[in-house]
């Protein structure tokens, strides 16, 4: 009989990088979404808003061997998920890198290189979003009656992405910049996890059911300039690379960029699951960039990208990098 996977949040990018790697070994797959985005041809889907008393149980029906959720934010999401302990086999939840982080992006430097998954995290609380994720791990961690893998990913990339950092170099080539300034002369290392390998990682824990917390990242996590080629070449363009010391307000500076590198360890992860990567941030990023240009053509970016939107507010101000081009050559 084969095994039952549903995907609460299962509609964004890593949701569908997981579809068919479940669908290829035999699982049955749900798919259960607010309904916002379409879903992918070939799968159940079943609708449903996790905040309606009694929404998830009607929907899990006659249960699941795993729960996959993409869309724990809520510290009380973790005891949403233990209550279907009888519905359910295991869990599997997303978590983030950057339970790890300090609230002072100046004592990054204090992070260990690479980051175990043994490292201390923020503590947990109702807060933000990186306390609100420890809580959730603190809660499905301990306790036994359900086994829970939780995986603390860096920053993910793929298609179908409503906050892709990636944009901040595809949007720059699509408007014909040919020059890039990056701070910390392009040496930022934060972590990335391709949807690929993140749905690699989801699979394997969910054939393993077990309580644990595993990084989630790419091998050699690349350098921002590594970054910005990667992309450039996906899209066969060129440009001077002007590379500075620390950002100039918010000229050099992007999403990826911090003084201190941020890597992960993924030893656990290949111990505990057996994980092996199956792509690599050079080799995933021409599908990434090739559905940004699709699927902002004609659109408003804002629309397809609208979490980027958020946080790229001041992101595109080429009038503050023309003006800081021409004092660096006049000066």
């Amino acid at each position: 009989m084969a095994k039952r996977a549903f995907l609460l949040g299962g509609s964004g990018q890593t949701g569908r990088a997981l579809v068919p790697r479940l669908q290829e070994r035999g699982w049955e797959v749900v798919v259960a979404s607010r309904g916002e985005r379409v879903v992918p041809e070939g799968v159940e889907h079943v609708q449903v808003d996790r905040t309606e008393p009694g929404a998830l149980e009607r929907a899990l029906g006659s249960g699941a061997d795993v729960l996959v959720d993409f869309a724990a934010f809520e510290p009380e999401h973790a005891d949403q998920l233990l209550s279907l302990r009888d519905l359910v086999g295991s869990l599997v939840v997303l978590s983030s890198a950057a339970v790890y982080f300090p609230e002072d992006e100046a004592d990054f430097a204090s992070l260990p290189l690479p980051i175990p998954e043994r490292y201390a995290t923020v503590a947990p609380g109702p807060g933000g979003y990186a306390s609100k994720k420890a809580a959730i791990e603190q809660t499905l961690l301990g306790q036994s009656t359900l086994p829970a893998t939780l995986l603390r990913a860096g920053a993910i990339h793929g298609p179908w992405s409503a906050w892709a950092r990636e944009w901040h170099f595809v949007k720059r080539m699509l408007d014909g910049r040919r020059v890039i300034v990056l701070a910390y002369r392009g040496e930022s290392r934060f972590h990335t996890i391709s949807v690929h390998n993140l749905a690699e990682l989801i699979w394997l824990a969910a054939e393993r059911p077990g309580s644990r917390v595993l990084n989630a990242g790419d091998p050699a996590p690349p350098t921002l300039l590594e970054i910005s080629r990667a992309i450039a070449r996906a899209l066969g363009h060129e440009w001077a690379e002007v590379l500075i010391d620390e950002p100039a307000g918010e000229v050099g500076s992007t999403v990826w960029s911090v003084e201190h590198p941020v890597v992960l360890d993924m030893t656990d992860a290949e111990f505990e699951l057996g994980y092996r990567p199956v792509t690599t941030y050079e080799r995933a990023a021409p599908e990434t960039v090739a559905w940004l240009v699709e699927a902002t053509k004609g659109r408003p970016w804002q629309e397809v990208l609208p979490r980027s939107a958020e946080l790229m507010e001041d992101a595109f101000d080429y009038e503050a990098e023309d003006e800081f081009l021409r004092n660096l050559t006049q000066g």
